[in-house]
């Protein structure tokens, strides 16, 4: 049984799927809220290091994000692709 030939042209995927702002931004913003949740509860004390470290990961991430943005952009060689949208 033959399907006939195989098409070498992936289908794009919609915009509001590879957008990764939107997963960024919501995942800084969570990690803030629960940083400010443990800090104003006394008895959560023991979480305040990994709520710190997830806003450093945060940072570090949409800094990496950011740089490889601007990268693509600008046109370089070894940047990622599809990020030089707005």
């Amino acid at each position: 049984m033959d399907a006939g030939p195989v098409s070498p042209e992936i289908p794009q995927l919609p915009r509001i799927l590879v957008d990764p702002r939107p997963v960024v931004l919501a995942g800084f913003a969570l990690w803030v809220l629960a940083t400010v949740i443990v800090w104003t509860n006394a008895s959560w004390a023991d979480a305040r290091p990994v709520c710190l470290m997830g806003l450093v990961v945060g940072v570090l991430g949409s800094s990496i994000f950011l740089a490889q943005r601007r990268s693509a952009r600008r046109g370089d060689k070894g940047a990622q692709v599809g990020l030089d949208t707005d």
